[in-house]
């Protein structure tokens, strides 16, 4: 007989977890962690964070430090994207990938000194990046890594009024105001006197700011940050909303539409992939596939009618199956469903009628370019 208290898997709680339990949020597992769902409910939180902004707990995502003088050189061969254009102050969303040049995981670099960086990982592969980085690192001159999550607590607020709410409390290193960080670019500062890293960055598709700050400083910055956007919509948002979110703004996830058998030329992601600055892991993969061709794609699709397809539901070109959904929602902006798939290249054609079988049903659908939602600048 199995003793079921010493075969539970261990939840780990994230330092606002307090906050969401008071916040009546709904809480599911989620990559090990205790995480809030949604708080009013998804679509209302979907459509604040599109009017107004929405702040979200993010703490559960992973950091690695990647300091030293080979450092540069270092991540240059185990990331696509070219490390070496990014400057001091600067961030870029790449990858680490396999000798097939497949996703181990998407990632973003930050270049917090001439040689020192911050890379930051989905939750549910941290442990594993950090095990892959820390192997590769061993056996590179002039490098030095460390898995700083348990030491960051990480807050985004995202929303067209992002901005006007962050703007009181924020206080850049670089002097200036919070609009003077471009996007994708980041700066030291403080955030209600608190030390944070202020990235103009996120994963809505919309404007808004990501806080990298202690996990001691956590929950007060939360409160703080929800009295100040009190007046201007400001909502805590959950899950499931940062997922509506992220598919709307054509976001990949990993676990749908990449994974360890996708390529950033199929999944649509051949800008992140800089094959002329010099060897990294996948790169004679990727070559080789950019020779020869690539079969399927990522698209989007909608669905005409109604019923939502989800992931793992098959495409069918009439009665043929030809792939798969590798995510499906209703869209609270556009009032459908619709969602993503992988289909050979000559079908992956904007406007093409696709069959969606989802269980014993069958859906019609019309496959649609990528992203379904573009914020105006």
């Amino acid at each position: 007989m199995t003793d079921d208290s010493t075969t539970q898997k261990s939840i780990a709680k994230t330092p606002l977890y307090d906050r969401h339990r008071a916040a009546g949020a709904k809480l599911v597992e989620f990559a090990g962690w205790e995480m809030p769902v949604q708080y009013s409910g998804v679509i209302e939180e979907h459509r604040a964070v599109r009017s107004a902004a929405g702040l979200f707990d993010v703490c559960h995502m992973g950091e690695i430090r990647v300091w030293g003088p080979g450092s540069e050189a270092f991540l240059q061969s185990l990331t696509p994207n070219d490390v070496s254009k990014l400057a001091l102050g600067q961030a870029h969303y790449s990858a680490l990938l396999t000798e097939r040049g497949t996703y181990i995981d998407d990632l973003l670099i930050y270049r917090l000194a001439e040689a020192e960086y911050m890379v930051v990982v989905n939750a549910s592969n941290a442990a594993k990046d950090f095990a892959w980085v820390a192997q590769h690192a061993e056996a590179a001159d002039g490098v030095e890594v460390e898995d700083i999550s348990a030491t960051t607590a990480l807050i985004a607020l995202q929303g067209p009024k992002a901005v006007e709410i962050l703007r009181p409390l924020a206080t850049p290193g670089i002097g200036g105001s919070i609009e003077d960080i471009g996007f994708y670019h980041f700066a030291p500062g403080t955030v209600d006197g608190a030390d944070a890293i202020l990235s103009r960055t996120g994963y809505t598709g919309e404007d808004g700011f990501e806080l990298y700050v202690d996990p001691a400083d956590a929950p007060r910055l939360w409160d703080r940050l929800l009295d100040a956007g009190a007046g201007h919509g400001l909502v805590p948002a959950g899950l499931g909303a940062r997922d509506t979110l992220r598919l709307e703004a054509g976001m990949a996830l990993y676990g749908h539409e990449i994974d360890d058998t996708v390529t950033p030329w199929e999944a649509g992601l051949a800008w992140t992939v800089k094959l002329d600055a010099g060897d990294f892991i996948g790169r004679d993969a990727l070559v080789r596939q950019k020779e020869g061709g690539i079969e399927r794609k990522l698209i989007g699709f909608e669905v005409v009618g109604r019923g939502i397809a989800r992931q793992g539901h098959r495409v069918l070109d009439g009665d043929e199956p030809v792939g798969a959904v590798a995510s499906g929602t209703w869209s609270p902006t556009f009032e459908k469903a619709l969602g993503t798939c992988y289909v050979p290249v000559d079908l992956a054609e904007a406007g093409r009628g696709v069959v969606l079988e989802v269980r014993n049903r069958r859906l019609d659908g019309r496959l649609a370019k990528l992203p379904f939602y573009k914020r105006s600048k």
